[in-house]
């Protein structure tokens, strides 16, 4: 699949020429990252710490927040990939710290080791030193100590001239059970939809900033279709995950809801079909991700109105469960005003709702046995559903935070509560 790319300097989007000379200024990162993230992780490299004249940590750091990155450039030892790990990074991007020692005190699965080759030697430095290694050199040396490799072709980087096709199959071999990544030169989606094919993903900057590669047929290039309509069946997941329902994608369906950033798919009596256009339940895109089998599609967008089903149901599978349920309960409570609920009241009064909280938490706190612990949970999610909704706050935004909280290497000592000192 498609990785787009993002390099920064002065705090600004841009692409060199093998990474030596500016070529293009593509302004603001965050847009980019943005339009990028739609499709899965984004490559971000700070080609200032890179080449040791600054950094741009405060805005990868904020792009980190948006969507998931691999961040590179001037990670230059165990302590700073653990930094930008705990930073929120999805994965951190190794060159010359890439070595035993400091690869063994990070979790593989989130490393991807850079090997920047010049007609297959390793060069390092902003690309400005040579190494006498060859990239299968480097493999054998780190193979099993990170979860990916990037392989750039340093001589077409920037150029959108291609890549060496001949090479991918023995770096893919020589990758093991880590996944390849392709840098430099690519400009088609041809190269994209076999390196799929041949085991690697497709990292790429300048075709798609200068608009002679479109991202969405980027992303679209690999997928396969057995219906003679080429369509793709797509499951359409609510930002929670929950199911809402099944449609058919196109490409055209897919690019429309890459480039507008909605929930767009393909009725087989309207055509294109934005949802919400006409019913008011429009969907924000969150993401698009292909199935393993790169023959279907799964959507997770942010729902807006009644729900997904024609029926006015949260899914087309039913109305809305469990706490997803609860919070649509809430927040029409808040609508409504309806006078003596509970709900309302608890809006209203933010010190009773303090007090029932910290009620409730210690009622959990003090239970014991399976059922009772459940009926108290039950409790203190009801009113924390109400803090949240109060606060014009979600249970998806409280995920997000304990994702990327997850994300974090470094973990925090357990210390008892204040006043439980001696009990």
């Amino acid at each position: 699949m498609i990785i787009p790319s993002i390099d920064l300097m002065d705090g600004q989007a841009v692409q060199l020429v093998q990474g030596r000379r500016k070529v293009l200024e593509a302004g603001d990162p965050r847009p980019l990252a943005e339009r990028f993230g739609r499709v899965g992780e984004v490559a971000v490299v700070d080609l200032d710490a890179a080449l040791g004249r600054g950094d741009n940590s405060a805005v990868m750091e904020e792009l980190c927040q948006v969507v998931p990155c691999r961040v590179g450039g001037g990670i230059r030892d165990r302590d700073g990939a653990l930094e930008w790990l705990d930073r929120g990074a999805a994965k951190v991007v190794l060159g010359t710290a890439a070595v035993p020692e400091v690869l063994e005190g990070l979790p593989r699965d989130r490393v991807v080791a850079a090997l920047d080759a010049w007609e297959g030697e390793v060069v390092v430095k902003g690309w400005t030193e040579r190494t006498g290694r060859t990239v299968y050199d480097g493999m054998r040396e780190l193979r099993g100590l990170a979860g990916g490799f990037l392989v750039t072709f340093v001589e077409g980087e920037g150029r959108e001239g291609g890549f060496p096709r001949d090479q991918i199959a023995p770096l893919v071999e020589a990758a093991g059970t880590s996944r390849l990544t392709v840098a430099g030169g690519i400009t088609t989606t041809d190269e994209v939809a076999w390196l799929d094919r041949s085991g690697a993903d497709a990292q790429v900057g300048m075709a798609l900033y200068r608009g002679n590669l479109d991202l969405a047929e980027a992303f679209t290039a690999p997928l396969r279709s057995e219906r003679p309509d080429g369509l793709w069946p797509t499951v359409v997941t609510d930002d929670r995950g929950g199911a809402l329902g099944l449609v058919w994608s196109s490409p055209e369906s897919v690019r429309t809801a890459i480039d507008e950033g909605i929930g767009a798919y393909h009725s087989r009596s309207r055509g294109l079909w934005r949802k919400g256009a006409t019913s008011g339940a429009t969907q924000a895109l969150v993401r698009i991700e292909p199935d393993c089998d790169r023959d279907a599609l799964r959507f997770t967008v942010a729902q807006a109105g009644d729900g997904f089903c024609h029926t006015g149901d949260w899914t087309c599978f039913g109305p809305a469960r469990g706490l997803r349920k609860l919070e649509r309960t809430v927040k029409s409570r808040r609508a409504e005003a309806v006078p003596g609920s509970l709900t309302s009241r608890l809006l209203e009064d933010g010190a009773f709702l303090r007090g029932k909280l910290v009620e409730e938490a210690g009622e959990l706190g003090r239970a014991s046995g399976v059922q009772r612990v459940v009926e108290e949970a039950a409790d203190v999610m009801y009113f924390l559903s109400v803090a949240l909704e109060r606060a014009g706050a979600s249970l998806v935004e409280v995920e997000r935070e304990l994702d990327r909280r997850s994300l974090r290497v470094k973990r925090r000592v357990a210390s008892a509560p204040k006043g439980a000192e001696g009990e």
